[in-house]
């Protein structure tokens, strides 16, 4: 997955942090995987959205995953740099 430009700018403005937090917890890290039931609830959600069936609170939890989704690839993607 290519980078945007804001989150090239997020993965720069978080790297000093990374550098503090990661050391020692990088394999922690990449191996991260979301418990099965939350990850029921994302596909659950993913799927209704496709269909254009999310009511708007739906929806506004599905954005957070989304978010947290690509939060999380940045956080591995920083371990597998700092590994």
């Amino acid at each position: 997955m290519k980078a945007t430009p804001e989150t090239a700018a997020f993965e720069e403005g978080i790297r000093p942090l990374m550098e503090i937090v990661l050391p020692g917890r990088q394999d922690a890290v990449i191996g991260f995987r979301a418990n099965p039931q939350l990850q029921a609830r994302i596909e659950e959600l993913a799927s209704r959205s496709t269909e254009g069936q999310l009511t708007e609170e739906e929806r506004a939890e599905y954005s957070g995953f989304v978010r947290a989704n690509k939060f999380i690839a940045i956080l591995k993607r920083q371990a597998s740099r700092l590994g």
